[in-house]
This record gives C-alpha cells, structure tokens and sequence, in this order.
C-alpha cells in the first residue's frame, strides 16, 4: 500500500515532482480495478480531497487508462506535489468536454488526520457493525487506511466494502 509521496527532487529540475514506479490499490477495489479501473480509487480520491478538486465518475469514465493510472501514480504530498495534481486534474476535465473542475475546500485538519480521538461517524458505523477499534489501532493505520475507512462510513459509497477493508488492514 502506498502511504509515503515524498519523493527525492529530480536532479535536473526541483520544481517537477517525479511519479513512484508502483502502486497498490486496495484488496477490496479489486473487482473495479481490475476492469480498466472503472471507478476512482481510494489513492486518486484521497488526492482529489488533498487538492480540492470534486472528480465526477462521469469524468473518471472519459479518462484513458493512461490518464488513470497518472493520476494514481502521481505523488501528492507535498505543497508543490498538491498543486501539480491538482493542476493535472484540472487539465484533463478541461481537456475532456472544455469544462471547468468543481472545487471544493481543503480541509486544514480532516477528520482521519485526528489521532486523538476516533471520528463520531465512525464510532457509529463501527456500533452498527458490532466492530471495535482501539484509539491505538486509529493511530497505528496509514492516513489512506484512516481516510478510507472515514470514506466507507458515508452514506452513498460501497458500505459493503467498511467491513471487508477493516479486516485487510488487520482490524478484525
């Protein structure tokens, strides 16, 4: 699983971020994935939040594979590595149908980034569920494994999957 974009600077250029050379989705994207992935993966959604940009799978869908898989690969850490990917996303929409990106605020302190205490929405589902998770459990998973399970909690995503990506990051 990828859960670190810091990348070394280019020698030739700082200013251009450079692209990891592997990436891994999760277990539980495998069916979408794997079929030209379809939908939009935890890594690419994790970066559209990061860089305020609202992705519709109607735009995903138009995207090459190509283009897909950029946006997965692509780093999105730091302040200059936010603003490339955003800068790409933004381009490939316009690209597309000549459209505009929809933005969205950034979060300055999301939710999945508490390590203090677990989200209220989360203590709910995990009720639901009859699941139990530690605060040091919380604090011992990846920002994406926090994200992703903040993501799965909502109402309109594959709730389905909550339980079967508590189990792949050993919480079960």
């Amino acid at each position: 699983m990828i859960n670190n974009y810091a990348l070394a600077p280019n020698q030739h250029t700082e200013a251009l971020p450079q692209y990891h050379t592997e990436i891994v989705f999760f277990k539980f994207e495998e069916d979408f994935v794997e079929d030209n992935i379809r939908c939009i993966p935890m890594i690419v959604r994790f970066k559209l939040d990061a860089c305020g940009i609202k992705l519709k799978l109607q735009q995903w869908a138009m995207m090459n594979d190509a283009e897909k898989e950029t946006l997965s690969f692509m780093p999105c850490a730091t302040p200059l590595q936010v603003a490339f990917f955003r800068q790409t996303v933004v381009a490939l929409i316009a690209a597309q149908d000549g459209g505009s990106a929809v933005t969205l605020p950034v979060e300055a302190f999301p939710a999945w980034a508490n390590l203090r205490r677990l989200p209220q929405e989360l203590v709910v589902k995990l009720e639901a569920l009859e699941l139990t998770l530690s605060l040091q459990q919380w604090q011992q998973l990846t920002n994406l494994q926090r994200f992703v399970l903040l993501k799965l909690c909502r109402p309109g995503h594959e709730n389905r999957n909550f339980p079967i990506a508590f189990k792949e990051f050993g919480l079960a």
